[in-house]
């Protein structure tokens, strides 16, 4: 019994190992999010219920900028059903390279992991429904295509259980024709 116990557990672990970041070290262009996300970029997304339905779609028109060692990104959502939302993110780098985020309707401090043209950014965001808010852990995966454009996956979860995902194209406008 002991023995099984401890292959299941062993098999629940590992199926909630994902990649590790910095297998893409090697991959190019690199992502730099300073210059990424300096100016205006906007981001065309939708949310997807575990089954795969989508549920709300949105344009995001994000205005980076920098100062006082620190990355200022302000997300204006504008979401398909009308209702609109914002929410201004204040990103450090870390000597490490790693990068730190806060916003108001973040949890705690925002992790990032940079490698090559890959960011896994992991946070636990508030999000009202219904009158009720609930903490949702959000495990977002960005890669750079170019130096314009960036596609981002996010998985949502609640207690280890994925309840929907994210996904997000940003183009910068500097790169408009």
């Amino acid at each position: 019994m002991k023995t099984l116990l401890c292959s299941l557990l062993l098999a629940l672990l590992a199926g909630c190992a994902g990649p590790d970041v910095q297998q893409y070290k090697a991959q190019q262009p690199a992502l730099d999010l300073a210059v990424f996300f300096n100016g205006t970029t906007d981001a065309w997304g939708m949310f997807q219920r575990r089954g795969g339905a989508v549920a709300k779609r949105f344009h995001v028109v994000i205005t980076g900028t920098s100062g006082d060692g620190a990355l200022t990104l302000d997300e204006q959502f504008h979401y398909d059903d009308g209702s609109k939302q914002r929410r201004v993110w204040r990103l450090t780098r870390a000597p490490d390279g790693r990068w730190y985020g806060r916003a108001a309707d973040v949890k705690g401090e925002a992790l990032g992991e940079l490698a090559g043209n890959a960011l896994r950014w992991q946070y636990t965001l508030v999000l009202p429904v219904d009158g009720s808010t609930y903490e949702m852990a959000f495990d977002d995966w960005m890669f750079l295509i170019d130096g314009c454009t960036m596609i981002n996956r996010a998985s949502m979860s609640k207690f280890g259980f994925e309840l929907g995902q994210v996904t997000l194209m940003f183009r910068r406008r500097a790169c408009a024709p």
